[in-house]
């Protein structure tokens, strides 16, 4: 086993290891993203490392997956739109081309970014933005990690509501 919660992202969030987790949802993870050149990029991770596709889950756990990436979603939403007022709106995405786990991509978006780029996927940014350390989360994004999960507490279903 490595030390590295990056090689074991959703083992190490079910350890208590994984230092990207905003919070434990019903069907996994909100993660807060490794790059932070949009500022509150954040994904849900599964809470399963076998299942690789949306489909590969029951009726009922496919909802619970959706209704978590859509209140990420919101969470996200309501905290940029707070913290930064350029903000315009959030991209959900469900790829899983490189990382073999379902997870969903949750994008901030801004009208500060490129006239080139604001209106197209994340995914044609330039190759720096993804690897350059000035990008890198770090301990800079805290008020923003902290905004994210408190709009995920105040987002949370009633205990009534939830599964169990």
């Amino acid at each position: 086993m490595t030390d590295d919660w990056r090689e074991d992202r959703i083992g190490s969030a079910l350890r208590g290891a994984n230092p990207s987790v905003l919070r434990r949802m019903e069907s996994g993870f909100a993660v807060i993203g490794d790059v932070q050149f949009l500022p509150g990029y954040s994904l849900l991770l599964t809470d399963d490392p076998k299942v690789q596709r949306l489909s590969e889950l029951s009726r009922a756990k496919r909802i619970s997956f959706l209704s978590d990436m859509d209140r990420l979603g919101e969470a996200v939403e309501r905290a940029c739109s707070r913290l930064d007022s350029a903000f315009r709106r959030v991209n959900l995405e469900i790829l899983g081309n490189t990382d073999a786990f379902l997870h969903a991509h949750v994008w901030p978006r801004f009208d500060w970014e490129p006239d080139e780029l604001v209106g197209k996927p994340v995914w044609l940014y330039p190759g720096d933005r993804w690897r350059e350390e000035r990008f890198a989360l770090g301990t800079q994004h805290d008020p923003l990690r902290k905004a994210i999960a408190a709009e995920l507490d105040e987002l949370a279903p009633p205990p009534s509501e939830r599964s169990g």
